[in-house]
């Protein structure tokens, strides 16, 4: 874990902190002992009680710099003793199931020996065994924004004697339209000043100084600067395929390359499957996870592809963020996101906790366009490399994926592929390169 990573970490300990004697022996016994820049800047302003707003890139600890500092509170300041047990005392929000499965983890882990209960609340499953935990009493509430109002609509908890709140991925919030949720919740908690706020972003937009104004107590600003938007380990290369090269390249580069654990992010469900059917035909066992993916089996996959039972995952946007899935060693840009926030949360997924690893990205016909937008807010130029003969693979057959008719109508293939999925390899296509930079 962090011990094994001192390259990417400060010379700071979490032993250094006038921490909790349980949290340390959860710390040591979860691997952390040096802190990463995030923790170590804003876990000492967390201590005195003062709110934080931190900016730092994805992959870089927030969670830990968080927890680690709701958690001291919490043990620190005795609970009200009116305090009933459906009043949690730290209220966390993260964007995305994901995220907040994965911070329940990690919670789970750091706070081992301090006794303090965690409940866990996100849609798609469980419902009424998230919902028997919180009612039976919970220190810390940790989930998404839609099932958290459901149940507190419902009368399962209230947040009058909520002592930390906690905004995770703060900008995502704002992407995936949960704002007003986020209000909803924040407006029932008690007043600014009379609670311990955290909030961490990949950037502190305008907006999120807003959201910081309204609903934090004049909180310090943590800003972990890099010298790109992009983290600095990770090798970032383009290639210009035509449409009919991407499936050949892919496989190309699978075959040389040989990654121990990727991932293929596509931009559509549809080309996602395809992608998938030619992986498996082609003897590479993969997953297939898009936003359609019922949540026991998304955990499941996500459980297989962590424990090594399978080292592809062919993922659609859902799986972009709050992901963290260690020793990725390579991601694959199949299709080029469309923005560069998009791009930057995708990569994001290689090179977690100072290891390094590789982005390729293909600017095929349909997408080129995008890489403009990329370089200009990554703030750099992402170095190309051309498609020979010899990266090209003739690709064996896809599998058969089983599709269920639509409307009536039966799902006949296309001959040559769909435009932008990587069809059937037709020749080497470097006559179609001309009209392209």
């Amino acid at each position: 874990m962090n011990t094994s990573m001192n390259h990417h970490l400060t010379d700071i300990r979490f032993k250094d902190f006038d921490l909790h004697p349980d949290l340390i022996k959860g710390l040591d016994e979860a691997g952390f002992e040096f802190c990463t820049p995030i923790q170590a800047q804003s876990i000492p302003i967390a201590l005195t009680g003062k709110d934080v707003a931190g900016e730092a890139q994805t992959g870089t600890g927030k969670t830990a710099a968080f927890m680690v500092a709701c958690m001291h509170h919490l043990i620190s300041k005795p609970a009200d003793e009116n305090r009933k047990p459906n009043q949690p005392r730290a209220l966390i929000l993260a964007p995305t199931r994901e995220l907040a499965i994965q911070i329940h983890k990690d919670a789970a882990a750091i706070g081992k020996y301090t006794g303090l209960k965690l409940g866990l609340a996100y849609g798609g499953t469980d419902y009424d065994k998230q919902r028997n935990t919180i009612t039976e009493g919970v220190d810390i509430l940790i989930g998404t924004p839609g099932r958290l109002i459901d149940f507190f609509k419902q009368g399962v908890y209230n947040l009058k004697a909520c002592d930390v709140l906690v905004l995770d991925e703060a900008d995502r919030m704002f992407d995936l339209g949960f704002i007003d949720d986020i209000r909803y919740l924040l407006r029932r908690c008690p007043e600014p000043a009379k609670r311990l706020s955290l909030l961490f972003s990949a950037t502190l937009s305008h907006r999120i100084a807003e959201l910081a104004y309204e609903h934090m107590n004049d909180p310090a600003e943590v800003r972990i600067e890099a010298e790109t938007r992009t983290a600095d380990k990770i090798e970032q290369s383009i290639y210009y395929p035509a449409n009919e090269e991407k499936i050949p390249l892919l496989l190309g580069l699978m075959k040389t390359l040989k990654p121990s654990r990727s991932i293929i992010f596509i931009n559509t469900k549809r080309v996602a499957e395809k992608v998938y059917a030619w992986l498996e035909g082609n003897g590479y066992k993969s997953a297939l996870l898009s936003g359609d993916v019922p949540q026991k089996k998304r955990q499941t996959l996500l459980k297989k592809f962590q424990d090594g039972e399978f080292n592809v995952l062919v993922a659609t946007d859902v799986a972009a963020r709050g992901l963290h899935i260690p020793e990725v060693s390579h991601v694959f840009n199949f299709d080029l996101p469309q923005s560069g926030e998009d791009y930057v949360h995708r990569i994001g997924r290689t090179a977690r906790a100072g290891a390094s690893g590789a982005a390729i990205s293909f600017a095929c016909e349909d997408y080129a366009h995008y890489i403009m937008d990329i370089e200009e807010y990554i703030d750099q130029k992402i170095g190309r490399e051309a498609v020979t003969s010899e990266l090209l693979v003739e690709p064996k057959p896809p599998i058969k994926m089983e599709r269920k008719p639509r409307s009536g109508r039966q799902n006949r293939p296309r001959s040559g592929g769909h435009r932008g999925s990587g069809g059937r390899h037709q020749g080497r296509g470097r006559d179609n390169r001309s009209r392209r930079r």
